[in-house]
Parts: C-alpha cells; structure tokens; sequence
C-alpha cells in the first residue's frame, strides 16, 4: 500500500452504535440484531483437492451494512491450520497479506513452513478473504486490462486523457458494484473480523498483518481495544496518510534510496561501470531516461520508455539489483547484448484455492479502489488541483512525484459510508520496520507508532524489501518471544540486516496491491 493525509474525527453515526452490540452473546434477537452473525457455526471442509488436509475452510455470513444487520448479508471466507498441540494452545492468530485488495485464505499454508514452531504451538492459524476480495462477495467494476492501469506519468498533452479515465473507472465501477462499493471498507472489515472472533468462541484475538494489513490492524485495535491481543503490524501504513498520502510517499521515499544507491554504485564502479562518483551515476541514469524518451531502450523484449525507467522506482531499495539493471539498461542503450536486468520482482504466489467460484477477473483492482477512495473523504475533487500536484512534485521528487501526485478515480468516487478512522490509542502491539521498504518507507512506520501510543517498533537498520516476520530478519526473535510471551521490548529496538535476510525478503509471498510500480 501494497503498495500510498488526513484521518477526520470519527464520526458519531448509528453504524458506531452497533460496536458494543458485537460482545453480548446471551442477548435475544431482538436486543442484539448481530446474535444471527456472532453465533454462526461454521461448517468446516477442506479448501480443495489441491491444498492439504489440514487447511480447512468455511463461510460465515456478515451484514454489508453493519447499520442494517436485518439487510443484505454477504460472504467472508475464512480459513485454518489448528494446532497440533492443544494443550499449549492460547487462541488464534489472524493473518492479513496486504493490498487493499490481497486475498488471505491461504496464508495459514504459505507463511506454516516460515513460522516459529512455538508460534504454531500457540495459535491456530487463520486466514480470511477480506470483503469483496477473492472469495469473500468479490466485487468488480467489469474494467479492461487497459482501464486497469493507473501508474500515468503527469503530462499537459495527456492529462485530460488521464482525467477521462478516471472519471470512467469511478462511474464503471458505480454501476457494477455501487450497492457493495460504499461499504467495501477498512472499518467493515474490522468488524467482520470481530465476527470471526466471535464465530471462533474467542473473547480476543492475535494477530499478524503486512503492510495494508498494518492499518486494518490499527482500526480494528481502535474500533475494539479490549479484543485485542498481541498484534504484530509488518510494513507499517501511516494512518494519517491514508490513501493519498500513502502514494505519494512512494515519491518521497524514492529520492533518498536513489541518492543511497548512487554512493553505493559509485563505489563499485569497476563492477557496474555506472560512474565513479555519486552525480556520475545519477548523471548516467538521468542520460538513459532523456534517451529512452527520444527513443525506446529494448529491454529484455520490451520498449523502455523514460516513463517505463523512472516507473521502476522501487528497484532502488535494492542497491545491487538497481545496480544490476541499470547497467543491463546501459548496455542496450548502446546495442549491447545484455542479460536478465536484475530488477526486483514480486514472487509468484500460488493461486488461493478456488472453491470452483470464479473471482472477476479485475477483483483486485475494484477491491483496491473501493478501500482506497472509500476509506477517507481527504480526496481532491478537482482535477485542476492534481495537474498542480503534479507538477510540483515532478520537480520536488523527479523520480516518481508526478505518478504519485496525477489524477485518480477518487477524484470522483462516491463517498463511503463512513469517514475514516481516527487511530489514537494505548493499545498494545509491535510494529516491524525496514529501513528500506518501497512500498511503507520507515516514516510511515513511524507514523503508525506515533499513533498507537502503546507500541514498540523493531526498525531493521540497512533492511531491504517488504515485509519482514518470517523472512529470517534480525527482528524475528523479538515477534516471536512478543507473540509466545506477551512481553513487548522494554524500548524500541534497532537491529541490523543480514544479507541472508534481504534474499529471503524478497521471496517473502506478500502479493502487491495492483499497479504498484516496481512490484510486478
């Protein structure tokens, strides 16, 4: 959010009446309109003929509209691996992957071989689809591939071309999905997850959440403090920045990575041949841009637009794979053979399983917008104020501000229902931070620490990538002894990176929101 500035105060409304109503479990029907939800007793299966035996799946119903729980119902998938060990076990530990838009049903299988053994000891681990995400109601907006792409570089010739897109992917997704799109939200995700808890026979929960899963971490601990356990947030949103501030960050962070990685590069200029000093190399990757922009650099089969390399920002968070790729890119530009770029990639991750129900095929995409411009109401409804944007931030983060700061489809997305979460209490919970994440740079971890007062932050001096428990990371041991024990580290604590720990962050299967540049 992966992967992007204002939190309103939280608005009194008759939906925030119903948090209370979600504890009882002894009131009538008709006292407490949620008991239908909360009882539930979910029918457990094997997720599919593809996944083990020990991965098991239901459906439970929640309402779409927690303010009508007598209204429309909608599907949450959810998943489990128990424990084996059930004299040792202290409850369940939900786990997020990301996005908005990142599907979870099967990240109990993909993180079980990366977890501690005392974790799994402990926790039954649990997933779940978020609402209108995979297999939980998803929804669509029927986009193209085309209209699905939103990384637009500002451009006067372009940009009432890019205004008319938006425009379209907003009202597109309005008349597909608009009775759903209003409460595909952060917040009713949160309270879908205490209908887990509850569905669960648990009085709290723990959980696990990567980069997205952070902020709907800090929501839920916020819309219900006393449920929650121990929390480990991974790749931490800053809750102030949501979303459009979460984008430009994107900007802003690259422009100190790419200065990192000129020094580091020029000191390897024998290796790279990129320059031997920092304006060297910057002035070799400024030369490359303004030649691919007279004319395309082919590239391992694709055209490379000056757009297309300055898009790849986040190939700087990784010196010696930006290293690697510019120097391929060099090459070609001088029609050499060059090999494989280098560039960081998201891991390919498994299909989740199916169920046999087909998810559209834009899902991740309308599921994205509809948390991103439904969460807040902070957007700029005037196109004229992001051609502003745009340009000012072209010249104050040339690699990426004019991306991060052009016109998007909630310029004209109809409100959620309601305003965004104002995150602002004690509750206790670790936060993990690399120094050198692309998609939640270390300001905004220490935006999300800030705002939960009760927090202690592990920051990974010199750590590279996204996401970080489970990647063999110098901060595992304290989320391990946090989550088995309960104890938070007296303070915050710094540790530094491995190199054996940056391999493995990289192959760390968190899926990327979609269109996240520099992640595909």
């Amino acid at each position: 959010m992966r992967s992007r500035n204002i939190a309103p105060l939280l608005a009194v409304s008759a939906v925030a009446t119903l948090v209370p109503a979600l504890a009882p479990a002894t009131a009538s029907a008709a006292e407490n309109p949620m008991k239908q939800y909360l009882q539930q007793k979910p029918a457990w299966h094997r997720c599919d003929t593809s996944t083990p035996a020990r991965l098991q799946c239901a459906d439970i119903k929640v309402p779409l509209d927690y303010s009508r729980p007598g209204g429309k119902q909608i599907r949450v998938a959810i998943s489990r691996i128990r424990t084996a060990t059930s004299a040792e076990r202290r409850g369940v530990l939900l786990i997020n992957p990301g996005g908005p838009g990142g599907p979870g049903i099967d990240m109990p299988l993909l993180l079980e071989a990366d977890l501690p053994k005392a974790v799994k000891k402990q926790y039954d681990l649990i997933g779940f689809d978020p609402r209108g995400v995979g297999q939980s109601s998803p929804v669509s907006c029927g986009l193209n591939s085309k209209e699905e792409i939103w990384e637009r570089p500002y451009k006067a010739a372009t940009f009432e071309k890019d205004v008319s897109w938006a425009r379209t992917v907003a009202k597109k997704c309005h008349a597909k999905a608009g009775d759903k799109l209003r409460h595909i939200t952060t917040r009713n995700t949160a309270r879908d997850m205490d209908v887990i808890r509850s569905v669960l026979g648990e009085k709290k929960i723990s959980y696990l959440g990567y980069s997205y899963g952070t902020y709907l971490g800090a929501v839920y601990t916020q819309m219900f403090p006393r449920r929650a356990d121990r929390f480990v947030l991974d790749s931490a949103v800053d809750p102030k920045r949501i979303w459009r501030g979460m984008i430009q960050v994107w900007a802003e962070g690259a422009e100190p990575a790419f200065t990192r990685w000129t020094e580091w590069t020029a000191r390897r200029h024998a290796q790279y041949k990129l320059g031997k000093t920092p304006e060297a190399v910057r002035k070799t990757f400024w030369d490359l841009v303004a030649r691919a922009d007279r004319k395309p650099i082919e590239l391992d089969g694709t055209a490379m637009t000056g757009d297309d390399i300055r898009g790849g920002r986040a190939m700087f968070f990784s010196v010696s794979a930006a290293a690697e790729a510019i120097a391929e890119l060099k090459k070609a530009a001088a029609g050499k053979p060059s090999g494989p770029t280098g560039k960081p990639r998201t891991p390919e991750r498994p299909a989740p399983p199916s169920f046999g129900r087909a998810v559209p095929p834009d899902n991740g995409t309308a599921s994205f917008w509809s948390v991103v411009c439904g969460d807040t109401r902070a957007w700029p409804r005037d196109p004229e104020q992001y051609r502003r944007d745009a340009i000012q931030d072209k010249s104050r983060y040339p690699l990426y501000g004019d991306f991060s700061s052009n016109i998007m489809p909630c310029a004209f997305w109809k409100n959620g229902s309601e305003p965004a979460t104002t995150v602002d209490n004690k509750v206790k919970a670790l936060i993990l931070q690399n120094e050198w994440d692309p998609q939640t740079p270390l300001t905004t971890g220490l935006g999300l620490h800030s705002a939960l007062k009760g927090s202690r932050m592990v920051t990974v001096a010199g750590g590279e990538g996204h996401g970080i428990y489970g990647s063999k990371s110098c901060a595992d041991k304290t989320a391990t002894a946090y989550l088995t024990t309960g104890k938070l580290p007296a303070k915050d604590v710094t540790c530094r990176a491995t190199s054996a720990a940056r391999q493995e962050a990289r192959r760390l299967p968190l899926p990327a929101p979609p269109g996240i540049p520099g992640m595909r």
